[in-house]
């Protein structure tokens, strides 16, 4: 349950040293609470009048440990939502300045379970770990103490009794864990399954497989609730030893205490003191056993997050560039990158001037993304030199690059915000003229049409869902305003479109990249035909480029290509 990390957050020091000061106060509380009762009680068994003075210590021991209880829950939950909030800020923080290459290792569903549900488990593992851990360091101290007091071999029996119920905790306990951690990564391929599963659903109906792989979404659901259940069926093992171990002890207290009563060796007083203090003692690390199964996953997530929020960042260049304009030059030589566990970008040269749109074209895995987020600069090349403008560089991770593209990847993100605020997400100045007129330039018309609030209609998840070609048009819309960003990086834009929403996009699209430097992957043919330049990917390699003539004309890997793919006509 403990991560000594947590402890290293800002303001960790600060809130435990004030919840130690509050467990000192609650254990006197809880004290004077038991031994007032205690009084009470046994001056009512000797016949005596009802204390009213010790009522009044009780009422007052009770209603205080209410409040010291409110106290902490309200500084636990405020630095809770802080620091998780914090977290949350740095790992997105870390999304942005890594760029689509950490979405695409860790996966879109992962990073997104990560950011959501994820920081929200870390938010109840930071509230329950300060409370119950500082808890039972102190609270039991103090009680053991005043056992003691009262009765020096029933504290020596709960003295042994606790280390007994903690090592067989840490037994359960770790092999809960470890099946924890393990679920952990299963809900994390779950989550990439499902967010995979709604991008591709539109090509598994249109090649009739939508059915058979429902199936195969229900089989992984079901494997991953069989596994939790495997989960929980150790918790509730561990629960029910530790319950049945504390409940023995005070039992064994009992009959002892029973026996000195009998025998007149104690008084009543002591003995109902330290049967209402056994329990008080056991309690602290009964609530930690029951609370450590439910923090595991806020572990998990939290040493997830931070082991994304201590990722490298990459080397960066910083180079002052105007922007970008027809009489600039775009320079490659030998640059290639590695993957540290996978596949490898051979070495390539380049060369570019002003205003052209640049085809990236090859069967899929053929590195098309690789070569995008190296161009874009989300990669860092393992060799070569770029030159931007007349500067060199050995990276395109350059700011003032990364101020001058636009990168429209194959699924956009819609913010669950309304469609003004998702057109003009990054030009927040512009006027509802201007985001009128991109929507008509993107053929998005109908939709504001039949859009009940027009542009303050709420879009995205769980309001008005929109297809993908909307999605598309919207990211489209969202880089016609921006009219100052010169470089735009095309990642697959149409492989999740039918043909005839992809044809009609395409229309679109092609006005919208004049005056552009543009790289457009796709492994759709047709769109080489209006290319300026095309580069063309094998395994890797930079295999062929060229303008479309020269490629068609060479009889080489492009033709070859283009016959694999079986679409002479598609490139008319």
């Amino acid at each position: 349950m403990i991560d000594r990390h947590l402890f290293e957050l800002a303001g960790a020091k600060s809130i435990a040293k004030r919840l130690a000061g509050l467990n000192v106060l609650q254990a006197v509380l809880i004290i004077g609470q038991a031994l007032s009762l205690s009084w009470v009680l046994t001056m009512l068994w000797q016949g005596h009048r009802l204390d009213g003075l010790m009522l009044v210590v009780f009422m007052a021991c009770f209603i205080g440990r209410q409040g010291l209880n409110w106290l902490s829950e309200h500084w636990l939950d405020d630095y809770a939502a802080r620091t998780s909030e914090q977290l949350r800020q740095q790992l997105l923080n870390k999304v942005f300045e890594l760029g689509p290459a950490l979405v695409q290792k860790q996966g879109t569903g992962s990073t997104i379970t990560m950011i959501l549900d994820g920081i929200a488990e870390v938010r109840d593992y930071i509230k329950l770990t300060f409370t119950k851990v500082m808890t039972m360091m102190i609270v039991p101290v103090l009680i053991l103490i005043a056992l003691a007091v009262l009765d020096w071999r029933s504290a020596l029996i709960l003295l042994v009794m606790y280390p007994l119920i903690v090592l067989f905790m840490i037994i359960l306990g770790r092999a809960a864990q470890a099946k924890a951690i393990k679920q952990f990564g299963n809900f994390q391929k779950l989550s990439n399954n499902f967010i995979d599963s709604l991008r591709g659903i539109a090509t598994l109906k249109y090649f009739g497989l939508s059915k058979r792989y429902s199936r195969s979404i229900f089989r992984s659901s079901e494997l991953f609730r069989h596994r939790t259940m495997r989960v929980l069926k150790i918790a509730m093992l561990s629960t029910f030893a530790l319950d049945f171990f504390t409940t023995l002890s005070i039992a064994v207290i009992a009959v002892f205490l029973g026996f000195d009563l009998i025998n007149g060796r104690m008084t009543l007083f002591p003995a109902l003191g330290i049967l209402i203090l056994a329990p008080e003692y056991f309690l602290p690390i009964r609530n930690f056993a029951g609370d450590f199964h439910a923090t595991l996953n806020g572990k998990n997530a939290f040493a997830k997050a931070r082991q994304l929020i201590a990722q490298p960042i990459p080397q960066s260049a910083d180079l002052s560039l105007q922007p970008w304009t027809n009489d600039d030059e775009f320079t490659v030589h030998q640059l290639a990158f590695q993957y540290p566990h996978g596949m490898k970008l051979e070495p390539f040269s380049l060369h570019l001037k002003g205003y052209q749109k640049v085809g990236i074209i090859g069967m899929s895995g053929s590195g098309k993304t690789t070569l995008i987020n190296l161009l874009s600069g989300f990669l860092t090349p393992t060799s070569g030199k770029v030159s931007l403008a007349g500067q060199e560089s050995a990276t395109l991770n350059i700011p003032a690059w990364h101020q001058q593209i636009n990168y429209i990847p194959q699924t956009p993100y819609v913010f669950t915000a309304s469609l003004r605020a998702n057109i003009a997400f990054y030009t927040p100045d512009v006027t509802d003229e201007q985001i009128k007129a991109s929507i008509h330039v993107v053929g998005l018309d109908d939709l504001l049409d039949a859009l009940p609030d027009g542009l303050d209609t709420v879009i995205g998840a769980g309001k008005r869902t929109l297809s993908g070609g909307q999605a598309q048009r919207i990211a489209l819309a969202r880089a016609f305003l921006d009219q100052k960003r010169k470089v735009m990086f095309f990642d697959e834009p149409t492989a999740h479109l039918d043909i005839e929403t992809e044809l009609d996009l395409k229309k679109r699209m092609l006005p919208l990249m004049k005056n552009h430097l543009v790289f457009f992957a796709t492994h759709r043919l047709h769109w080489m035909a209006q290319m300026d330049y095309i580069l063309v990917m094998d395994h890797g390699r930079l295999v062929e480029q060229g303008t479309y003539d020269e490629l068609a004309a060479k009889q080489g890997a492009f033709t070859k290509l283009i016959e694999r793919m079986r679409g002479d006509n598609d490139v008319q």
